[in-house]
């Protein structure tokens, strides 16, 4: 007798297909049947040891987080909730050119440095890896749910280059080819770069291009946050547009999203260059989190000059009058590369965390704010929590359109991405909904998409840019990695002023046949592993 039989669930699939009614058969942790209508027709009806009614939920492949920081976080947090609640069972870890593999000992300091403020430190993880390899298998000792990892670039450049802005040299760039080559023969699924993020942004278009040609070598994909999402974004989409191309790569553009002033209502500019683009043979997805404002860490506006060197050196600019004062002049007037070209404007900047609790007052505050209560000038009320916090705080920027959100989703090559930072008092809300939050307001209140289309972006269709021949899909065979949820309830709990409310209507979700979710609750499994690039 099989382990368990889902019964009586209106199956979306994740091809974009029509629902259908179906009893669904799990054993050893696939799908071995799947009977349609069975009652209807007066079928004998699959037994198994478990059985689950389903009766008036949709089952559907488990949702699959494009670009996730929980680097960290799934080996801190067995529970995982934030993720596993959503019905999240893959996540694509490595994002924006910085994480912790490959590393030596001095360029992982460098790193957690760098991005304590989407993961903290990290002092309660022990660091035994240096290579993706032994990262992976680190994931394999058992998480919440799967993941899968990217090269990041600007950490191997770190490694064979150092943080100073300048080219590489031959033998340097040699070196990057081979560690972007040895990561993705240890099973990285693709490479990342952060472009506006030290060091990553430091290289240029050529060197790219190169790393680029060994992704493509291992069929592999190449996944930029790019130079400007800004002034220019347009532009800068069209960079990475070209450079895969030159290179034979295919391109996941993350966090695809068209931010600022300048950018109003100018989705459809960049959804005709990306079918124009696709018209031509290019291989082409991207990823959206459903909301407007962005998240990211305060360090992460100031210029990119101002990072070189890594993260002391920042600090030691930041107490230095006359480099201090440069920096606020590219923010406030030129408009720093790290904030994309636009002059920052502090009130739509919200501190969401901070590392020492004692700076607690700033949290769900925007730096005007902050200033205004100190009667003091905005710039000096950031600088000072960046020497005060050693560069930890995150940010909330409300600089978003939301018919460019919607425009965006909407589109063919479209996959959901969380890109969600779970650390800080008051993190970004998508961190803890982003999943349910498409299917309750952009699938059954606003009817922005269907909801077997909704599905398809969040489960098949990543799956494919994953290359996964076992998973994103309700089918016979596959991976049984599933969740179930209430179309009728299904929303996102999370909030601006709760962010950490868990969503509704998602009773019960699986991986690999297993229940991480059961009646709304976190059971004890850990049934993830490291998901490895196909050959």
């Amino acid at each position: 007798m099989e382990d368990l039989v889902i019964r009586d669930a209106d199956v979306v699939d994740g091809t974009g297909g029509p629902s259908y009614r179906a009893d669904v058969v799990i054993d050893d942790g696939r799908i071995v049947a799947i009977v349609q209508e069975a009652a209807a027709a007066g079928c004998q009806r699959p037994r198994a040891t478990r059985e689950v009614d389903a009766e008036g939920l949709v089952l559907s492949p488990g949702f699959i987080d494009m670009h996730a920081h929980s680097d960290l976080a799934l080996l801190r947090d067995p529970d995982h909730s934030a993720k596993a609640a959503q019905g999240v069972t893959l996540e694509v870890l490595g994002q924006d050119g910085l994480s912790y593999a490959p590393v030596d000992d001095r360029t992982l300091d460098g790193v957690r440095r760098a991005i304590a403020g989407w993961n903290g430190y990290g002092d309660d993880v022990d660091f035994d890896w240096r290579s993706v390899g032994e990262y992976l298998d680190r994931l394999d000792r058992g998480i919440a749910v799967n993941a899968a990892y990217l090269v990041p670039q600007g950490t191997v450049r770190a490694l064979a280059v150092g943080w100073e802005d300048r080219e590489a040299t031959p033998e340097e760039l040699d070196r990057m080819r081979r560690l972007v080559a040895e990561g993705l023969e240890q099973g990285a699924v693709g490479m990342s770069s952060g472009l506006t993020y030290p060091p990553g942004m430091y290289a240029g278009d050529a060197e790219l291009t190169e790393l680029c040609r060994v992704v493509a070598s291992f069929g592999g994909y190449y996944c930029p946050h790019h130079r400007s999402y800004g002034a220019g974004a347009l532009e800068a989409y069209a960079e990475m547009v070209a450079l895969a191309r030159e290179a034979g790569c295919p391109l996941h553009l993350t966090h695809a999203t068209m931010n600022f002033g300048v950018n109003e209502g100018r989705a459809p500019e960049l959804l005709a260059l990306l079918d124009d683009a696709l018209a031509a043979g290019a291989d082409i997805t991207l990823d959206t989190y459903p909301y407007t404002p962005g998240c990211t860490t305060l360090a992460a506006l100031l210029p990119g000059w101002a990072s070189e060197g890594g993260p002391e050196e920042i600090l030691r600019r930041l107490t230095d009058e006359e480099a201090a004062e440069r920096i606020r002049h590219h923010l406030e007037v030129v408009g720093s590369d790290g904030c994309h070209g636009v002059p920052v404007e502090w009130d739509t900047i919200e501190i969401s965390g901070v590392g020492n609790p004692a700076l607690g007052a700033y949290v769900g505050r925007t730096v005007q704010e902050s200033a205004d209560l100190r009667d003091e000038a905005p710039w000096a009320t950031a600088r000072r929590l960046l020497l005060e916090d050693r560069l930890a705080p995150t940010i909330l920027q409300h600089v978003g359109h939301e018919e460019n959100v919607r425009a965006i989703m909407g589109h063919r090559v479209h996959t959901g991405g969380s890109d969600g930072i779970l650390r800080g008092a008051k993190p970004h809300p998508r961190a803890y909904g982003t999943f349910p939050h498409y299917l309750g307001r952009y699938v059954r209140e606003l009817e922005v998409l269907s909801l077997e289309e909704c599905v398809a972006h969040l489960t098949g269709r990543p799956a494919a840019r994953l290359r996964l021949p076992d998973r994103g899909l309700v089918r016979e065979g596959y991976r049984a990695d599933l969740v179930l949820f209430d179309p009728r309830t299904v929303a996102a709990g999370s909030t601006y002023d709760a962010p950490r409310t868990p969503p509704t209507g998602i009773p019960y979700v699986l991986v690999d046949g297993r229940f991480v979710i059961e009646d709304g609750r976190r059971t004890d499994v850990l049934a993830g592993r490291a998901v490895r690039r196909t050959p």
